[in-house]
């Protein structure tokens, strides 16, 4: 089996230029994601949600274990699937199932409001108390991404609505518990989205099978928007985000999020859609946001001041039965 080490405790503290390559490389992921609801209208059969959040999830799962070559041991069976369930199995074809059922707009509005959500699920489960600084630009950053991608031609479909909303409390509660159980020693990113990626697309396969089936046509665009979404979109993203939750403070991880809409705003751009003066605001406005959660985050930039390390403490990661082998050996065997 393969393993891959993580910084050690005694590590030098990650300094500004490390950090701020962190958040740049964590970014990359909901930015791929903002391609999603082109790639779906565009290329992927319609009337497919669960096929295509299966095909997004499971080949890109085994590619990653086949890569690493390492399985979860002792609780992280349950974690790995618990975690599986919520970034994966419920948020892919709740977001393909808003992506066919609303505008984009609409659905990138509502993925948009999870900074929000995230703050309020880590007051319970991290006991992190978010600042009125957290609260005030996640609220302009919604109200930004709002003015982009609404207008009087926005039809609201309440199944898709609801999808949206699942989809992401979903997302949020599997970005809270990953910063909550962190990795095993000796796991790194890759093997971590494997496993979640894995378990969502068992999960989809049945369901896939039994409700909607195959396409009928799967056409070579199809083909290249499945390629697209399983790598860029799946396997590559998770690794980068959960790298990146692993070494942010969740105040500054979950933002990064507003990305996804902005680069759909852009993408709808190059095809050929404009903005008026209301909606440039407002992606003004979501940009700001998104860069005053990095520029003023006391979590982040305060220990970075002082020296300290930048991760937070995550107190249930030792309580682990596979935690013994891993001390002593450093690796997963």
């Amino acid at each position: 089996m393969h393993s891959l080490t993580e910084r050690s405790p005694g590590s030098p503290p990650t300094s500004y230029a490390q950090q701020m390559a962190t958040v740049a490389l964590t970014a990359l992921a909901p930015a791929s994601w903002g391609t999603t609801y082109a790639v779906t209208t565009e290329l992927l059969p319609p009337g497919h949600p669960l096929f295509a959040g299966l095909m997004r999830a499971l080949p890109a799962g085994l590619l990653g274990l086949a890569i690493t070559r390492v399985l979860p041991r002792g609780s992280w069976w349950w974690k790995a699937t618990v975690l599986g369930v919520l970034n994966i199995g419920a948020l892919f074809p709740l977001l393909f199932l808003a992506a066919e059922r609303l505008p984009g707009g609409v659905a990138a509005t509502l993925s948009a409001t999870q900074p929000l959500l995230v703050a309020g699920l880590a007051i319970v489960v991290l006991r992190d108390r978010p600042t009125a600084w957290r609260w005030t630009w996640g609220a302009i950053g919604v109200v930004g991404v709002g003015l982009v991608v609404l207008g009087p031609a926005a039809r609201l479909d309440g199944v898709g609505v609801l999808a949206g909303l699942g989809g992401t409390a979903a997302m949020a509660g599997g970005v809270v518990l990953t910063k909550r159980w962190g990795r095993p020693a000796g796991v790194g990113p890759l093997t971590l989205a494997g496993w979640q990626l894995t378990a969502g697309g068992l999960l989809l396969l049945p369901l896939t099978l039994a409700i909607e089936g195959v396409p009928r046509r799967i056409d070579a665009g199809a083909v290249g928007g499945y390629l697209w979404l399983g790598s860029m979109g799946g396997l590559i993203a998770y690794t980068l985000w959960f790298r990146g939750i692993g070494k942010l403070p969740v105040g500054v991880s979950a933002p990064l999020v507003l990305l996804s809409p902005l680069v759909a705003t852009v993408v709808g751009i190059v095809l050929g859609e404009s903005l008026s003066l209301l909606q440039t605001l407002g992606f003004v406005a979501a940009l700001a946001a998104l860069l005053a959660t990095q520029l003023n985050a006391p979590n982040l930039f305060g220990r970075i001041a002082r020296g300290g390390p930048t991760e937070d403490p995550i107190p249930d990661r030792i309580p682990d039965p596979i935690r013994e082998d891993q001390i002593r050996g450093g690796r997963i065997r």
